[in-house]
Parts: C-alpha cells; structure tokens; sequence
C-alpha cells in the first residue's frame, strides 16, 4: 500500500507536464541558438567572398606603385564640379600627407586606406572618424563650416609607435585654397600644407 496520500489532480501527472514543457523550452533555446549562429557564419563567408557593393577594395602590396594613392597623388585636389578630393595613405606610423590643406564651405571627399595594419582616422571636431584598413578605400564626406587647425591621430592601436601617428587639417578660406592651387609649384593638382 502506498503511504503517499493520492492526490486528485494527479501529481505525477503534472510533474510529467512540467518536464515535457521544459523539454520543449530547451529544444526551442538550442534550436535558436544554432539558427543564431548559421547566420553569423554565412554572413562571415558571404561578405569574406562578395563584399558589400558599396566596399571597395584595394591591393595594400602595390598602392605605392600605381594607381590612385601614389605619393605623387596624396593629398587634396580641386574636382572640376568645385569639390575637393582629398586623399590619404596611412601606414605604421604616419599619415601621407602629414598635413592637409583644405578649404572652408566647399564640399570635401576624403578617400583613405591603409598600406599594413588597421588605422583609425579621426579629426578633432569633426563628426569624421573612421577605420582604415588595408584592402579597402575608405571613403567619407563633410564640409568645414570655418577656418581652422584640426589634429587627425589614429585611434587604433597600430603598434608601438602608435602615439606618435597624427597629422593636421587646416581649414583655410575658399579664396586662400584657390589662391594655392593656381600656384606654379601646384601644378599637379596636389595642395599639402608641407612644404
């Protein structure tokens, strides 16, 4: 005879609803966490294989030889639209050009990379602040509403000379910047403020 008093509504019929529900739970949290996890890994391989349309790429091992981040190319240049283009390499420990000259009220294009290691590209009050990385053409765009000095450090740690990895953006007048591109000296096009 059992010494368990019997219960109504049935115990162990309840305690069998209890188990079946929570195997149900943890069947759903592990179903869902594997669904989680296909989808970072198909996401890692597709955008590895095919990066987003608007990336794009560049081939760190000859950006000195050719093409648009030659030394000779570095820098800001007058667009025919009245723009600026401005470009920069960035490598352990510097930015080329380590200063750059751009206008005041003009629209400005910056198109960075990077020749080895993550970098970061900051200009002091400025909503610019982006990562440069090798392979990439990081690309972004903003006017200067005045004249000034900014500093451009990098932010990402890029080795042991790191703290000493910064640059300058001065901000001059429209007319001053035009006044410097139609110099003799400037006849490539190319406006440092590194004489």
């Amino acid at each position: 005879m059992s010494t368990h008093p019997t219960d109504p509504h049935g115990s162990h019929a309840s305690a069998e609803v209890a188990a079946r529900v929570e195997r149900r739970w943890a069947m759903f949290i592990v179903a869902l966490v594997l669904v989680l996890v296909a989808m970072v890994i198909f996401t890692g391989l597709h955008w590895a294989m095919m990066p987003p349309s608007r990336v794009e790429t560049i081939n760190p091992e000859t950006l000195h030889v050719s093409g648009e981040f030659v030394e000779t190319n570095l820098g800001s240049a007058l667009e025919p639209d009245g723009s600026v283009t401005v470009r920069v390499l960035a490598q352990q420990y510097s930015f080329t050009p380590q200063c750059i000259v751009v206008p005041a009220g003009v629209p400005i294009t910056f198109r960075a990379t990077s020749a080895d290691v993550v970098h970061g590209f900051l200009v002091t009050d400025t909503n610019l602040n982006s990562m440069v990385e090798p392979g990439y053409v990081s690309t972004f765009r903003t006017t200067f509403a005045q004249p000034g000095d900014h500093l451009m450090p990098c932010h990402e740690y890029c080795g042991a000379g790191h703290q000493g990895m910064w640059a300058h953006v001065k901000v001059v007048e429209r007319d001053a910047f035009m006044q410097m591109a139609a110099l003799p000296e400037n006849h490539s096009g190319r406006l440092s403020c590194v004489k």
